[in-house]
């Protein structure tokens, strides 16, 4: 896994394939970039793929303090990256947490954008509720570490079909959350600290893709459908039998949609 230094931190990541449009894939909570491995599989004999493991993530560097990490923080890593790789403009895609980083990049450079996919995702800031609960999961890790907090999480990141019939993906979604203490209080911290980018979305002017498993219970088909509707242009794919992770659970369709998109840049 290739390595490149952003602000002073090691960044790492994945990256196959050669042409363009480039496509860069943000990684969800609390997986890192090796969740993208059915994408790369498919999409890089297509152009080329690049998927950097998020401060706090994987191999990347994990600092304690949670201070230093924001989705800002994230958004100028990537942009950080694509200097390091010589990339002016990419296609950006993100679920999740990485939908609020891919968010968070096109606030801070919009002129690096050709195209955006955002996935399994929301605009706005955390409620209340959901606030109080990631400081409580950030208590939890910090007492007990990440073991208690990863199985919890798996009811939510899959859908009840995944959950019942797909033991291979739990599974292996279950190793992809084996990720450093530090990154997931620093990355709770930094979801419960993000703006809204609500007011950002009709100012969208490249292609954009909206997708989201039909059983999503985080990020549901309605926010996505409203994500959608506050795009100029965008397009929505709803994918059957998958739920927050619907480019695991259903990465056949997740790729026909992203293909769909890169299709429409090179015409």
């Amino acid at each position: 896994m290739p390595v490149a230094t952003v602000a002073g931190r090691s960044v790492h990541y994945l990256d196959q394939g050669r042409g363009g449009p480039v496509l860069v894939l943000l990684h969800a909570f609390p997986l890192h970039a090796g969740m993208w491995a059915p994408q790369i599989q498919a999409l890089a004999g297509r152009g080329r793929v690049v998927a950097p493991d998020l401060l706090g993530f994987g191999a990347t560097d994990a600092p304690e303090d949670p201070d230093a990490y924001s989705v800002d923080v994230w958004a100028d890593q990537v942009a950080g990256l694509l200097d390091h790789l010589g990339l002016a403009r990419v296609v950006l895609g993100g679920l999740s947490m990485g939908g609020y980083a891919a968010l968070a990049f096109l606030r801070r450079h919009p002129e690096r954008l050709v195209g955006l996919v955002l996935a399994d995702t929301r605009p706005g800031p955390d409620r209340p509720e959901v606030a109080e609960r990631r400081r409580a999961q950030a208590r939890q890790v910090a007492a007990q570490g990440t073991t208690d907090l990863r199985q919890t999480l798996l009811d939510g990141l899959l859908g009840e079909r995944t959950r019942r019939h797909r033991p291979d993906v739990v599974s292996a979604v279950r190793a992809l959350t084996d990720n450093p203490p530090a990154g997931f209080v620093g990355a709770l911290a930094a979801m419960r600290r993000r703006p809204d980018s609500t007011p950002d979305l009709a100012h969208i002017d490249v292609p954009t893709l909206v997708v989201v498993g039909d059983e999503d219970t985080l990020s549901p088909p309605d926010v996505a459908r409203a994500l959608h509707d506050a795009i100029p242009g965008s397009t929505l794919a709803v994918l059957p039998a998958a739920g927050h992770l619907s480019s695991l659970e259903a990465p056949d369709a997740f790729n026909a949609a992203v293909t769909g998109l890169l299709a429409r840049l090179l015409r």
